[in-house]
């Protein structure tokens, strides 16, 4: 039982100097002064929707007061009856400045509802350079300028950007989302980019046309699951470099309950693992919280082992907090929930080694590797 624990210490400090490691990327990476572009070309925003979301008005009008000299919107929908296409109809009277089409167009042509939807949009796209962001991407109004700035770079041919996590509202689940989102995933991205990694991250991918009809367009993500996967791949393939922009925007944390944030987390989980299974078992690694428990259980609560749960709790603390505090996050990473967190974090990647089946809007899919196509399965949850 001596060995185990020390082991199980071993492994909390691991997480530990992960966690370190990714806040001192995370201030390396808000001082970046990334250089304007040289041009401003006009850009169209594509931004698939599906359904009303807590936040969504918030975050559709991020897109509209860009500050930027030559923008278009285009929203897109699958459903006439979609209610999202009330709070588009308010959009457009707050903001009749702001250039904005809409696309509703019920075809189908693949398993993922997103990319399908992406594709009846296009036509509708006036400008060369597409940003495909979520609906629930909040973003600043100097946005669209960072990202032409990345894509101006030599040899980039796509640009995408970290990103935050908003609670929606003050329940457990939404901050648990969120501090999962801004604290873990955030600098894991950049600690992957250090290792030489180029992940492409689906909130936001802005290329030029010409570089998407060369990765084979729209068509060639549509039965993929992890469509920003694929799309990131098929560009680096054609000898061009996926960018990490100067911008951080957030995404809305919407779900109110523990059972909402496990089916999404689940999804996300299943997703990861199919595309990198050993890189994701690893990454259990980061959680020093988890095995720093394991240390007090194993060693029967012994004075030592408590010392080291509660060091590992502060430590973990201030790097979330310091990672805030470099992005200027206005909302505090809830430093009380983190043992739950990292609980729940764990659980997930355990689970999501047990099954294929993700559930993303309703409909049951395949968890793809990023090279064979996936159609979907019988609705059912997994």
């Amino acid at each position: 039982m001596i060995a185990l624990a020390v082991a199980l210490a071993v492994l909390a400090g691991s997480g530990i100097a992960i966690g370190c490691t990714g806040l001192g990327l995370v201030r390396r990476f808000a001082l970046t002064r990334e250089p304007r572009a040289p041009s401003l070309p006009p850009m169209t925003i594509l931004k698939p929707l599906s359904g009303d979301e807590p936040l969504l008005e918030a975050a559709l009008a991020s897109a509209c007061t860009q500050q930027y000299p030559a923008f278009q919107i285009v929203f897109g929908v699958g459903d006439p009856a979609d209610p999202a296409l009330e709070v588009v109809r308010r959009l457009r009277a707050r903001f009749p400045e702001t250039d904005i089409a809409v696309v509703v167009d019920e075809r189908q042509h693949g398993a993922n509802r997103k990319v399908g939807n992406l594709i009846n949009m296009l036509p509708a796209a006036r400008y060369n350079v597409l940003v495909i962001a979520d609906a629930d991407v909040h973003a600043a109004p100097d946005y669209l300028a960072r990202l032409a700035a990345a894509l101006a770079r030599p040899g980039v041919g796509l640009a995408t950007t970290l990103y935050t996590g908003l609670p929606s509202q003050g329940s457990i689940a939404a901050k648990l989302g969120a501090t999962q989102i801004t604290h873990v995933l955030l600098p894991g991205a950049l600690l992957a980019r250090a290792l030489g990694r180029e992940d492409c991250l689906g909130a936001t991918m802005a290329l030029r046309r010409e570089t998407l009809e060369r990765a084979g367009g729209f068509h060639a993500l549509v039965d993929h699951l992890a469509d920003d996967n694929v799309l990131g791949r098929l560009v680096r393939a054609l000898g061009l470099v996926v960018a990490l922009a100067a911008s951080v925007p957030a995404t809305t944390v919407p779900e109110s309950d523990i059972p909402a944030l496990w089916r999404h987390e689940l999804r996300w989980a299943r997703t990861i693992r199919a595309l990198a299974p050993a890189q994701f078992g690893a990454s259990i690694l980061q959680y020093p919280l988890v095995w720093s428990a394991g240390v007090v259980l194993v060693s029967h609560c012994t004075l030592w082992s408590v010392v080291l749960f509660a060091l590992a709790w502060l430590i973990r603390a201030i790097v979330a907090r310091q990672i805030d505090r470099a992005l200027g996050l206005a909302i505090p990473a809830p430093v009380w929930l983190l043992p739950l967190r990292e609980l729940l974090a764990v659980a997930v990647l355990v689970a999501s080694f047990l099954s294929d089946r993700v559930e993303w809007r309703g409909h049951a899919l395949v968890a793809d590797n990023g090279r064979t196509a996936q159609m979907p399965v019988s609705p059912k949850r997994g």
